[in-house]
């Protein structure tokens, strides 16, 4: 979906602060952030279950085709929001264009159209920052597996059971989206097609 759905209208100074939160995996819980996104004065939420690198985020494809001019869409952190800096400055540029302030609370910081080369400056380099601060994560998660095989002791996720993998089929059968079988699983679309695969070769 166009990120450039936001309708550009004039200013309204009376507008609703828009909540958006993100966790990676079905196991991790939404709450610690919409509670902070409450306390700023959220009056709608939006959430994805999903990793930060995909380019699938339902939720805040949702988000932005709500969000108005004179609206503040509040995050707890830059890196909740974007994928990577491009990312964020693509979100931050075009949603302030249209009229929708930008916050985000752990930085402290709000963006808005037509902003100082400070605040650009500033937005490029707690982004660079987020940015980086995931790739060391990564790095670590890849040595720490890179060890565990080594030794004989790294055994990956736990398999899904069949009888949960027959009832995956059934939804989808029923017209469910893979999407959210697969994440009411806590597993990737990419998994929940391989378990598929592997029970029913000739079905996907």
């Amino acid at each position: 979906m166009p990120r450039s759905t936001v309708p550009s209208q004039s200013l309204d100074p009376v507008g609703q602060i828009v909540g958006y939160a993100r966790v990676s995996t079905a196991d991790q819980n939404l709450d610690r952030q919409t509670d902070r996104l409450t306390a700023a004065g959220a009056q709608r939420f939006f959430t994805d279950t999903i990793t930060g690198s995909t380019r699938d985020r339902p939720g805040l494809d949702a988000a932005l085709s709500y969000l108005r001019a004179g609206d503040t869409l509040t995050v707890v952190s830059m890196d909740r929001l974007a994928r990577s800096l491009r990312d964020l400055h693509t979100l931050v540029d075009e949603l302030t264009a249209s009229g929708v302030r930008v916050q985000f609370l752990q930085e402290g910081q709000t963006y808005s159209d037509d902003p100082s080369p400070s605040s650009r400056l500033l937005l490029s380099m707690l982004g660079a920052v987020a940015e980086f601060e995931r790739s060391i994560i990564r790095e670590r998660q890849a040595d720490g597996i890179a060890r565990a095989k080594a030794r004989g002791v790294y055994k990956g996720r736990a398999p899904v059971p069949d009888e949960k993998i027959e009832h995956a089929r059934e939804l989808i059968a029923q017209g469910i989206p893979k999407a959210r079988v697969a994440r009411d699983l806590g597993i990737s679309r990419s998994s929940l097609y391989k378990y598929l695969s592997e029970n029913h070769p000739t079905h996907q």
